[in-house]
């Protein structure tokens, strides 16, 4: 099984409260700052932890903006609409 990787844009005083928040899920999904300036996260999910992953990140959407984005491509992150 092999990780699957997700990538967000949050609003960049939030990265630090999502980081928490994700840890206390104690090894659900690892989040790494791609780029600080663009609040543009990478969260590495462990293998079986999707779902849960995905309704947390939802519910926190109701808490402050968190974009789904898709990977980056020459004219750089696009939104996953």
């Amino acid at each position: 099984m092999h990780m699957t990787i997700r990538h967000y844009r949050v609003e960049r005083r939030y990265i630090a409260y999502l980081r928490f928040v994700l840890e206390g899920y104690d090894g659900a999904a690892v989040l790494t700052t791609l780029d600080a300036a663009q609040g543009v996260v990478r969260l590495c999910i462990a293998p079986g932890n999707l779902a849960l992953i995905e309704d947390l990140m939802t519910h926190l959407g109701g808490e402050m903006r968190i974009e789904a984005l898709t990977a980056p491509d020459a004219a750089g992150w696009e939104t996953n609409a």
